[in-house]
């Protein structure tokens, strides 16, 4: 969109135009993310990403405004930075993305910058008519530490604290922003921006796997008996339940929204058992009073998976735009005419 500093391609943004305009002539409203995963050249690597101060306060504020002029018109919705947490670990923990850091102060840093951009796409857009949601990636954690050996006491404990501290970054960093307007990142002193509480007008969310946290701080799929997609990716819809009624609890009388969920694999009856599964949970919770909003799959279409290319198959439709039995679940659900639904399933 923007490969140059403040120039924007201009096929480009016709392209986008373009799409916004045949979803709309098809009757489908669209959410459009402001940012998800990849930065121009510039940005990630001359300038250092989100964990530099001017490109955070002035680059990225510049950049909302212009989505918003650009394509606010065909808009249905707005999302800001997609899965803040995950972004701060492939950028600055992992090493996997640019700007390609490996360090626990670079992941801390980063992941409070990310937070405060996230905060300024939502005040530059909340004076608009169009809602604006997160995206935050969450997954229930699981401390695991063997049983009936030497040192299990000790084992147990420190995989505890190191759930504690995982917990800490992906839920209690943000959450408490949204209540207390306090950001609290593990290892760095709280910001306080007051008017972060009650910022947001839909709490979204993705969620894949549940997560098995070490003593040691090495982590893996949860439960390890269950089937998994591509990733290793345990797929246990229980853990949607369980993510849904936490945020519920967290964050009373918020409106929820799941953002993203999926099955990364060729195994279409996987797919079809898991998202029957999550739509019974997300089913189950609206009809106990919580307030879901909607359900967006990953993905429609097969489409290009990061490191993966199109190697893995999400899509309730491959490449082709050939359906899968999946796309026969999703009918159902979005129609209302699958029996589960009929307790108050959101839009699908």
């Amino acid at each position: 969109m923007e490969p140059l500093d403040g120039y924007h391609d201009p096929e480009t943004v016709e392209h986008y135009q373009q799409m916004l305009a045949a979803a709309a002539d098809a009757g489908v409203q669209v959410w459009v993310g402001l940012h998800q995963r990849t930065s121009p050249g510039w940005f990630a690597d001359d300038l250092g990403g989100f964990a530099n101060d001017r490109a955070r306060t002035y680059h990225w504020p510049r950049h909302v405004d212009w989505m918003a002029e650009t394509f606010g018109d065909q808009v249905f919705g707005w999302t800001g930075i997609h899965q803040p947490v995950n972004l701060a670990n492939a950028g600055w923990m992992s090493g996997d993305m640019p700007p390609g850091e490996a360090s626990v102060a670079g992941f801390t840093k980063a992941l409070e910058s990310l937070l405060l951009a996230n905060h300024d796409a939502w005040r530059l857009l909340s004076g608009g008519d169009r809602p604006v949601a997160t995206v935050m990636n969450l997954s229930p954690l699981f401390p695991i530490a063997p049983e009936g050996r030497a040192g299990a006491a000790d084992a147990a404990d420190a995989a505890r604290a190191m759930a504690a501290g995982y917990d800490q970054a992906m839920w209690g960093s943000w959450i408490r922003a949204l209540t207390d307007g306090v950001i609290d990142v593990p290892g760095r002193p709280v910001v306080e921006i007051p008017d972060m509480a009650g910022s947001f007008d839909i709490i979204g969310f993705s969620y894949f796997s549940a997560i098995s946290v070490f003593a040691d701080g090495t982590t893996d799929t949860y439960p390890p008996d269950m089937p998994t997609d591509d990733f290793g990716r345990s797929m246990w819809p229980e853990g949607m339940g369980i993510t849904l009624r936490r945020l519920a609890d967290e964050l009373p009388g918020r409106p929820l929204m799941v953002t993203e969920c999926g099955v990364g694999s060729d195994n279409d009856d996987l797919r079809c058992e898991v998202m029957e599964g999550n739509l019974t949970q997300i089913a189950d919770a609206v009809a106990d009073g919580i307030d879901v909003r909607g359900v967006f799959h990953h993905t429609g279409v097969d489409s290009w998976e990061w490191d993966r290319g199109f190697d893995v198959h999400f899509g309730l439709a491959d490449a082709k735009r050939n359906l899968r039995p999946s796309a026969e679940v999703a009918r159902r659900w979005a129609t209302g005419s699958s029996p589960a639904s009929h307790s108050g399933t959101p839009d699908t």
